[in-house]
């Protein structure tokens, strides 16, 4: 067995004494420095008076990362929390011979073209494009996320008026099973409360409208979807026209839902949510 130990080595292990520790640490969470916004190894380092490798050792151990940020919205919605268990409640456990549907629309959608061409991708360089781009105008686009399949129905339009939702809702009522119920999850724009919208609604029982809170678009599903439609369509795209453009989008929607559509599976429970909500409502108090 003693042949298996390590033998000791020559020289000093490296040691961060405690008042390093202390030092780097109240910099980085107390204080910020002239320069910047916020503190990198570099200026850590200058300021601390100590190594870039002490930093990194030190932050590594805290769990600190200076250079991220992440963004937040509480919402002020007084049923925020009832809100949050209704569509929650669809999403982990939908009604029985219902069809749950997340609806939004996505806005200003810019048909851009190049200057120039790009130069293509190869084995010893990456894609690249021109900064230099024209306009050709926009275009918006309605569609629908079915939790239950993963796909979407979508319709391109000019603009988002009342009137161009309800006929939207109108094409989502004729496009899916007259036997089950529609239960909607929609956000609080205007153009989505209307009493236009509204008595429709009424005037077809199956309908049934619920509406997430205010600020909260990451309670709706659909919202992730047009994540990938900018990601995978949108954010590389070259359009020469708003037609260019609305055939790209309807192309994506086809490709979609016979390729890419699953369903939508949602993990986290309106109590861990509304616990999550308290806790950060509490750290911006204290």
């Amino acid at each position: 067995m003693e042949g298996l130990r390590e033998r000791a080595r020559s020289g000093r292990p490296t040691v961060i004494g405690k008042d390093v520790v202390d030092r780097v640490l109240f910099l980085t969470t107390k204080r910020i420095p002239e320069e910047a916004t916020h503190w990198s190894i570099e200026l850590m380092a200058k300021y601390a008076e100590v190594t870039p490798w002490q930093v990194r050792q030190i932050w590594k151990a805290a769990d600190l990362r200076p250079h991220r940020l992440k963004t937040f919205k509480t919402s002020s919605d007084p049923e925020f929390s009832e809100k949050v268990i209704d569509i929650v409640g669809l999403y982990m456990n939908p009604p029985e011979n219902a069809v749950v549907l997340s609806v939004d629309e996505k806005t200003q959608i810019q048909a851009l073209d190049r200057t120039q061409p790009g130069l293509p991708l190869n084995p010893s360089r990456i894609g690249s494009r021109t900064h230099g781009y024209k306009r050709h105008g926009t275009a918006s686009l309605f569609a629908t996320f079915n939790t239950l399949t993963g796909k979407v129905i979508g319709k391109v339009a000019n603009r988002t008026t009342s009137k161009e939702f309800l006929s939207f809702l109108k094409l989502v009522d004729r496009r899916t099973d007259s036997n089950k119920d529609l239960h909607i999850i929609l956000d609080n724009l205007n153009a989505h409360k209307t009493k236009e919208v509204r008595d429709w609604a009424k005037s077809r029982p199956r309908i049934h409208l619920h509406f997430t809170p205010t600020s909260s678009s990451w309670l709706n599903a659909v919202e992730g979807w047009f994540a990938q439609l900018e990601r995978r369509a949108l954010y590389r795209g070259v359009y020469t026209s708003v037609a260019e453009l609305k055939s790209e989008l309807e192309h994506f929607i086809k490709a979609h839902n016979a390729e890419a559509a699953k369903p939508f599976k949602w993990t986290k429970s309106a109590g861990q949510i509304l616990a999550s909500v308290e806790r950060a409502k509490q750290s911006l108090q204290n």
